[in-house]
């Protein structure tokens, strides 16, 4: 028999808390009330009186709030009047002062308080929209214990899609994201010589990045920002980590910038050589750099995610190198992270059917790998971002690409 601590009895299961004022947040108050707009009309025309949001991105899209799980569950709630996070009281005020609506703060006192909550909020509801890539097995199986065993529409690929298309304020954040990038480039491409460990490298570019992020964001919180840059062998993965390898004459080199502002990525991509490269390496840069030039004149209103791709695919053919590429030729640029949120339904991908409209924003990243012991070895990886316009597109990265750049 379990004897209840009277002291823990009288202990809130959940509370509110406003403590101190509201942050300054991302984007305006229009702007979150047009996502709302648009995700409420979706909810009406499927039937769906609430949704429960538990990805980081979805949560910080509606409500401006990114939270860090640490093992924690954290949600957003919208009904036709509400939008209310619902976080963990290891935050305390910090979900209110950073979401454009309420907060509901649960405690630790009592296993599944986070469903308590939830079930505060919503009720029995019958019907609730809940993202399908997200919800697990077991926090499915609280839902319905807690809710009553409602219906659970899938909705995150239609909020993926609303995603997809970005405002003129989100594009404003993105394209400053792409200016900070190609500071942090800079900031690479000066401490790079022969004897620098990887980790040195990486270290200059990222306090460039985070030092003007705070500077032209000073209301931003400071999170997330980092750099890939990789050095011979490591090269051949477009996600590895750094590491300590000393940088060698010869070289080959991949420079990977990546700023944060407010959840929001951009990324900055280029291949260098630490000296001259030989010629199988330099036929092999040379090719990807006239794959990128041309995916770079593809993108436009009107052509499909599949068509980029079968077209970028002819031209490695041509070239016999189409057995060296190593992933997609791009993707969607928005709230993402390399540890939360992603667009699949805009990747320029041979399975991706997606038309390509104005408002969309996309990078061209062709890689080619080709394995040690083969001439020419290396990972090979260039990276711009585009925003696509009713004429064609913008290219916002302003880092020179190409072997008349980026030989040291």
């Amino acid at each position: 028999m379990t004897t209840l601590d009277p002291a823990r009895a009288a202990r809130p299961e959940t509370f509110t808390s406003h403590n101190g004022a509201k942050a300054p947040l991302p984007f305006s108050p229009a702007e979150y009330a047009r996502r709302l707009a648009a995700l409420r009309a979706l909810m009406a025309e499927r039937d769906i009186p609430a949704v429960l949001l538990t990805s980081m991105h979805n949560i910080a899209y509606y409500s401006g709030f990114l939270y860090c799980s640490f093992g924690r569950s954290y949600a957003c709630v919208v009904t036709q009047t509400a939008c209310t996070t619902v976080s963990a009281n290891i935050d305390a005020g910090q979900p209110w002062r950073r979401s454009q609506g309420e907060n509901v703060i649960y405690t630790d006192w009592r296993r599944d308080n986070f469903w308590r909550a939830v079930e505060g909020l919503v009720g029995r509801p019958g019907r609730i929209g809940v993202e399908g890539d997200h919800l697990t097995l077991a926090q499915r199986g609280k839902l319905a214990e807690f809710l009553g065993d409602p219906e659970i529409p899938d909705i995150a690929p239609a909020v993926m899609a609303l995603r997809m298309l970005k405002s003129p304020e989100e594009i404003a954040l993105i394209t400053e994201g792409a200016r900070i990038a190609d500071l942090g480039g800079a900031a690479i491409r000066d401490a790079i010589r022969p004897a620098t460990r990887e980790i040195d490298v990486a270290m200059a570019g990222r306090n460039a990045m985070e030092l003007e992020i705070a500077r032209a964001h000073p209301q931003s919180e400071l999170r997330d920002t980092w750099v890939w840059f990789q050095s011979g062998l490591n090269t051949d993965g477009a996600h590895n980590p750094v590491t300590t390898r000393a940088l060698a004459p010869g070289d080959i080199l991949s420079l990977n910038c990546f700023p944060m502002i407010s959840g929001y990525y951009t990324a900055l991509e280029r291949t260098l050589f630490l000296g001259e490269p030989d010629a199988a390496s330099l036929r092999i840069w040379q090719a990807n750099v006239a794959t990128h030039e041309l995916g770079l004149s593809l993108i436009r209103p009107g052509i499909s995610c599949a068509q980029i791709c079968d077209e970028l695919n002819r031209f490695l053919a041509q070239e016999g190198l189409l057995q060296y590429r190593s992933f997609g030729y791009g993707h969607s640029f928005g709230i993402l992270s390399h540890y939360y949120g992603r667009e699949a339904g805009l990747e320029l991908r041979e399975d991706i059917d997606t038309v390509l409209e104005p408002g969309m924003v996309v990078s061209m990243e062709p890689m080619l790998w080709i394995p040690e012991g083969l001439p020419g070895a290396g990972g090979y990886r260039e990276h711009d971002i585009l925003v696509v316009t009713p004429e064609g597109a913008r290219n916002i990265t302003g880092f020179p690409f190409g072997p008349q750049a980026n030989i040291l």
